[in-house]
């Protein structure tokens, strides 16, 4: 099917907050200074950036997005005495939590790791786990298994590990950052019962690649170890892959961080829910972040998905229900569900039985406030069948955020199927998107000065 030359309606992606989190971190473990360009500023960056500072980085602020991050000359650095630990306050940034958790743990003195919001009741125990067998010794200070953290820092040991990924990524990436610090090399083994979003392994990999570190991808074949490729290293499967990281020094490097196809995903969705075309462009599309899976979905519910130079060019059709497999793409459900109930026919939604355990319980959430809308919603063990029905078109309907930020956006999209859409918190995106909302109405006015955007 052709398209047209040009969009209707053209956005810039935002920056990628997860390259940004990686990037920033890596800077500041880095010998020197960094130039880090189209850095992401947003609530969670906040919280890595003062974590980073605290524990002795410089971060200078050059303009918007733009950074000159000075690296630790000794690692990271806490307090001396335990009475008075060295206060990390993560706020409600997962990302913040789990990887400063690990690269705190790998330099030297004593950390409070705090949070607020839901963060004290999000798990971190298997990542504690592995740093108490690596030489660090961690209290929980009011939910076992939780945050807040009384971390005493010594350094890492290194030799063999294992983790498992069950619960989040982020254990894993958090470790990888932390290893080339450890007195030996670290080989850690991937365990568990399942491997959730992978994709942002391959992020933290891309960084410390990029950094100047030395690290291989083993897989277990019939023959033994063999190393494979880390962009594309093959089924994951625990049990069966490992990755040996050498002590190293991060290197300073300037660098641009990639546009965000996660914060994306409302704006090519709702070029999936228009009868006109909705460009976006600062989007990679070889880029290893998951959520790029967002265009094949789009594309397999009936949307046409086109590629234009620097640009991803979307346009509705007769949208059908289709079943997924998200497990590599979790925050792309209440985006992928928003879409759903504006379909034909079910969509089935698997592997994510994780996301109980983002900012709100998002399965919860997301049946919730899109049963709001007539839509029948069945939360399954590890997922949602979504069963759309007709919308309450020009009804002004209030929603629960909980919070999160991610549910806050997807929510958005009702509004191209008619509903004038009331969020109890809509500043809530402010964590990982602070200009979501201008953004938005910009998108919306562009589809309606053409006609028909609006349905």
């Amino acid at each position: 099917m052709s398209m047209p030359i040009a969009p209707a309606v053209a956005i810039q992606a935002p920056t990628s907050k997860s390259l940004s989190h990686r990037a920033v971190i890596a800077a500041a473990l880095a010998r020197g200074a960094s130039r880090l360009d189209n850095v992401l500023e947003s609530e969670d960056l906040e919280r890595t950036m003062d974590v980073l500072v605290r524990a002795r980085a410089g971060m200078r602020r050059e303009g918007p997005g733009a950074y000159t991050v000075s690296g630790m000359a000794h690692g990271p650095q806490g307090s001396l005495t335990d009475t008075t630990p060295l206060v990390m306050d993560v706020g409600e940034s997962g990302t913040t939590c789990r990887l400063l958790t690990a690269v705190l743990a790998a330099g030297r003195g004593c950390f409070q790791i705090q949070g607020r919001g839901k963060m004290h009741s999000r798990p971190i125990a298997s990542l504690v786990n592995v740093l108490l067998n690596q030489g660090a010794k961690i209290e929980y200070l009011e939910r076992p298994g939780c945050p807040p953290l009384l971390l005493r820092a010594f350094g890492l040991s290194g030799g063999e590990t294992a983790i498992d990924l069950d619960e989040s990524s982020q254990y894993l990436s958090g470790l990888l950052l932390a290893a080339p610090l450890a007195r030996a090399p670290m080989t850690i083994a991937i365990v568990g019962h399942k491997v959730v979003s992978w994709p942002y392994v391959g992020l933290t990999l891309q960084i410390m690649e990029d950094f100047g570190l030395a690290f291989r991808v083993q897989a277990l074949n019939k023959n033994g170890w063999a190393d494979v490729s880390w962009r594309d290293p093959g089924e994951i499967v625990p049990d069966r892959l490992r990755i040996m990281v050498q002590p190293g020094t991060y290197q300073a490097r300037n660098t641009t961080v990639e546009g965000d196809w996660s914060n994306a995903s409302y704006f090519l969705a709702a070029g999936a829910l228009s009868p006109i075309p909705v460009g976006v462009t600062g989007l990679r599309q070889d880029s290893l972040q998951g959520d790029r899976a967002i265009a094949d979905i789009l594309q397999r519910m009936g949307a046409t998905v086109h590629w234009q130079k620097d640009m991803i060019l979307v346009l509705g059709g007769r949208l059908c229900g289709v079943d997924l497999d998200m497990g590599h793409c979790p925050d792309l459900v209440p985006t992928v569900a928003a879409v759903a109930a504006q379909a034909k026919g079910a969509t089935t939604i698997c592997n994510v039985a994780h996301l109980r355990i983002k900012e709100s319980d998002r399965l919860d959430a997301v049946a919730t406030e899109l049963g709001r809308v007539g839509a029948k919603i069945t939360i399954l063990d590890d997922g949602l069948v979504i069963e759309p029905a007709p919308l309450p078109r020009g009804r002004r309907l209030a929603f629960r955020t909980y919070g999160d930020h991610r549910l806050a956006m997807s929510l958005s999209l009702l509004e191209l199927g008619g509903i004038d859409v009331d969020l109890d918190q809509p500043g809530c995106v402010a964590k990982s998107f602070p200009e979501f909302w201008t953004r938005w109405t910009e998108l919306k006015n562009g589809l309606s000065s053409v006609g028909g955007g609006m349905r």
